[in-house]
């Protein structure tokens, strides 16, 4: 018994050492390991050469520069986003992540980098303007997002459809599974471009900032990851990258933000 408990004792301050490195041992590995869904076009999607891009790859890319390390983009689901963290599988969370007080429970994030509008969408020919005109109807949402928690807290009695990711999502909406969509405004081309103009945005649910999502207990990684923003923000960078995705600046709510 005394050896197993000996074992285990072991193995939980090697696990606990592993999370503690954060900044020496990234430095120190030479990689960064970034979790991110590459589903959620512009900010995280594969290009035609079937590599990572996006507003979120870009600003990973720029910090793993800024760090100095190589990059190593850690593809998972949504709703997965969070465990790769807490699990050390993933040093960071770049991935379209809203900042909430259900999450800071948990993860730590960084001062927001960027911003997402959650809204409605359906057929132009129906009629919806807040939640109650979603009851009884079918509503799809990404499983484990904000969107997700909105819905489910706000329109009672919808039937609520959870897909894996928005690509799954949006080929719900397309096919006809769905008529109500709930998601980020930034799908909306997308859908329309395989409907021929068919959909629009029905009312704004929420505008979440968008933060990098870090492991607790990792004081000196996240003082450098803000930091890393902050100083970002300053220069432009960050908002170059995101017009270069997004064609639009950054919003002023983002570059003026305080705790």
């Amino acid at each position: 018994f005394s050896r197993i408990f000996i074992l285990l004792l072991a193995f939980l301050a090697a696990s606990t050492a592993s999370y503690a490195d954060g900044l020496a041992g990234i430095k120190a590995a030479g990689v960064l390991k970034v979790a991110t869904s590459l589903s959620v076009t512009p900010y995280t999607y594969t290009n035609g050469e079937m590599q990572p891009d996006g507003s979120d790859v870009a600003t990973a890319k720029q910090l793993a520069k800024d760090l100095g390390v190589k990059l190593k983009i850690v593809s998972v689901p949504v709703a997965s986003r969070i465990p790769m963290l807490q699990t050390g599988k993933a040093d960071l969370v770049i991935s379209v992540l809203s900042m909430s007080p259900e999450r800071a429970k948990v993860i730590d994030f960084s001062r927001p980098y960027s911003l997402i509008r959650e809204v409605i969408i359906a057929p132009r020919n129906v009629a919806v303007k807040g939640y109650g005109d979603l009851v009884g109807k079918a509503v799809g949402v990404t499983r484990g997002t904000v969107e997700d928690k909105l819905v489910t807290e706000n329109a009672k009695g919808a039937e609520i459809k959870r897909y894996e990711d928005v690509a799954t999502l949006i080929t719900a909406a397309v096919s006809g599974q769905v008529q109500y969509v709930a998601t980020g405004l930034v799908s909306l081309d997308e859908l329309n471009k395989k409907t021929g103009n068919r959909f629009e945005s029905k009312f704004v649910m929420k505008d979440f900032m968008l933060a990098i999502g870090l492991r607790k207990g990792d004081p000196e990684l996240d003082k450098w990851v803000d930091q890393w923003v902050q100083a970002n923000l300053e220069n432009g960078t960050l908002n170059k990258i995101f017009r270069r995705y997004h064609h639009v600046d950054l919003s002023p709510e983002v570059m003026n933000w305080r705790k």
